[in-house]
């Protein structure tokens, strides 16, 4: 078997495979002796034909079949010849077949890029200084009470923070646009669910009251024909709400958190914000981390792995979204490639760069940091026995558990030598990116 490899530029290689002609014809012979011992002949009892005769009858499909089995069998020969590792699946082109001579075939794929490793030695990161303060506490557990909150229908005017249904048709010039009806809707004032102008315009209104709301699309509406442009609500208010939440020395709300006493109460949502806190501050190092290896350590990556991590991507965003339910097809339409493939082309750089300071630094995965690690996850959860098990049953979710391990392994050598400089913020900074503008 005569391989030749080309590049054709970047990490797209090009193996030239020639098979010899008389092991084609002997994998064509083979082909046709198994379908003899089966073929069913008028004339020829079970696997009595001659092989002319199969010949005749089979022949052509007896080569396709054969010249698929030598294509695949002698694609993984050929990378050893060559001494390649591709990248994903590659392209298969059978360039030149015909009975009696040679076999030629051109195989397309990716390599993985070569990586020399720099600036491992002079990463720099921020290490938060966070306390955990008793409003942190205290913001805590009345969110805790908010989640537990109920609902009381009053008779007074309509105030932010309560919950109204209503019923509403907007429209723009006298038209009626798509989305802009909806019939006993319930919105919580203030919260952000509808525009603020729809919301604002409902405080002082009361059970019964019909009236029309002007609302200001935002210039980066999503909806074309919406954007920066003002529509008219005429809206009917069915129904005000108030909240109320439980007290917190309701022994009912502290039976539901798993304490008997307020400061009990306390001491566990204190526990819970430090604990957030450390996994906080961890990401927020893992992220610089990722960032500056990846910064300082430019490399072209295989277009097939970032295809294949494209679908993975669009799942989780999916779920994010509540769509898991929607089909393949409609969801790839929803949600297409190219508002992936930049962030699926990272994560494809971080996982061979990080792969490349395992091999290089021989990086041995601890098994018992595997154990520590399932331990932390399931204990977010009621029953966290349940969750072991569940995840030790199957193998890909714990080989997924493995990677996750060994990647913060990679992370925390590299944060060992890495220079801190302390940054002192807020719990609310911390956990709330966003809150730092």
């Amino acid at each position: 078997m005569d391989v030749n490899l080309e590049t054709p530029g970047g990490l797209l290689r090009q193996m030239r495979v020639t098979i010899p002609a008389d092991r084609v014809s002997k994998a064509v012979d083979e082909r046709l002796r198994t379908m003899s011992q089966r073929a069913k002949l008028p004339g020829f009892r079970p696997g009595k034909a001659p092989l002319k005769v199969i010949q005749q009858q089979f022949g052509p499909s007896a080569r396709m079949d054969a010249v698929s089995d030598l294509v695949q069998r002698s694609y993984p020969e050929a990378l050893v010849k060559v001494g390649v590792r591709p990248a994903g699946q590659p392209q298969i082109n059978v360039t030149f077949e015909k009975p009696g001579e040679a076999l030629e075939y051109v195989a397309s794929f990716e390599v993985f890029p070569e990586i020399q490793l720099s600036g491992l030695d002079a990463l720099e990161i921020e290490q938060p200084v966070v306390e955990v303060t008793e409003a942190d506490v205290e913001r805590l557990v009345l969110n805790l009470r908010k989640g537990r909150r109920v609902f009381n229908t009053v008779t007074r005017a309509a105030a932010s923070g309560d919950m109204v249904k209503l019923d509403f048709d907007g429209k723009l010039e006298g038209e009626s646009f798509q989305g802009g009806k909806g019939d006993g809707v319930e919105i919580e004032l203030g919260a952000g669910q509808f525009l603020a102008d729809l919301e604002n315009g409902v405080v002082g209104h009361s059970a019964g009251d019909e009236f029309v709301v002007p609302v200001n699309f935002p210039a980066d509406y999503r909806a074309e024909e919406l954007k920066g442009k003002t529509a008219q609500f005429a809206v009917k208010l069915h129904e005000v709400k108030e909240v109320v939440l439980p007290a917190i020395e309701d022994a009912e709300f502290l039976a539901a958190h798993k304490v008997d006493s307020v400061d009990a109460l306390h001491a566990k949502a204190r526990e819970a914000l430090e604990n957030e806190r450390e996994k906080a501050i961890q990401r927020r190092k893992k992220n610089q981390v990722m960032e500056q290896l990846a910064t300082t350590n430019p490399i072209e990556v295989p277009k097939s792995l970032v295809q294949q991590e494209v679908p993975n991507l669009r799942q989780q965003a999916a779920q994010r979204m509540n769509m898991q339910n929607v089909p393949p097809e409609q969801l790839a339409e929803m949600l297409p490639a190219q508002l992936f493939e930049a962030n699926a082309s990272r994560k494809v750089a971080l996982g061979l760069l990080l792969g490349e300071v395992v091999k290089q630094r021989d990086v041995k995965l601890d098994v018992t940091k595997v154990d520590v690690a399932l331990d932390a996850m399931a204990r977010d959860f009621e029953q966290p026995e349940q969750v072991k098990t569940y995840y030790r049953s199957r193998p890909e979710m714990m080989d997924g558990l493995r990677a996750m391990v060994l990647e913060d392994q990679v992370v925390d050598l590299l944060l060992e030598g890495a220079r801190k400089v302390d940054k002192p913020m807020s719990l609310e900074q911390l956990l709330n990116p966003q809150a730092q503008a």
